[in-house]
């Protein structure tokens, strides 16, 4: 029953996550995705190329704009390897978090080059999928704490 309940949870949250991940990819405004930003798309398909542009030039660019590109793409993806084992069982070897993680940063850098809203960049593959495989291992230990917590108290 509790398992049930836990697995809910974790789909409205996970949903909702994925309604906020949508708005601020391809419609926060003062995420650049105003209607001019189109009008100068750019990708990159190097890869390190514009992590190491934001490192070099983080002077310039300022921190912030260094921290939202390098670990927002990190922590934009926490959530999505945090929930997922959560609600589908299948998600349950580090391997296959990784493979998810990566293919749905694809797609949502695919979306972004067709609709030419952000920048299709590899090296967000790269920080996404990092960050879907550390939100895998932080579910890991949580599930490991909690069966621990649970086991102690039950005795």
């Amino acid at each position: 029953m509790k398992k049930n309940r836990h697995r809910r949870l974790g789909l409205v949250l996970f949903i909702a996550y994925l309604v906020l991940l949508s708005y601020f990819l391809f419609f926060a405004e003062n995420m650049g995705r105003s209607p001019d930003a189109r009008a100068s798309y750019s990708y990159n398909l190097v890869p390190f190329k514009e992590i190491r542009r934001f490192i070099v030039y983080r002077d310039i660019l300022g921190y912030r704009a260094v921290f939202l590109n390098i670990f927002g793409n990190v922590a934009a993806f926490l959530p999505f390897g945090f929930f997922l084992p959560e609600i589908w069982r299948q998600v349950g070897r580090w391997y296959t978090m990784i493979v998810l993680s990566f293919t749905t940063s694809l797609c949502i850098e695919l979306m972004q080059l067709v609709t030419k809203v952000g920048s299709f960049d590899v090296d967000d593959l790269l920080l996404n999928t990092i960050g879907g495989y550390l939100g895998y291992l932080l579910f890991r230990t949580a599930r490991g704490v909690w069966y621990r917590y649970n086991e102690t108290n039950r005795k």
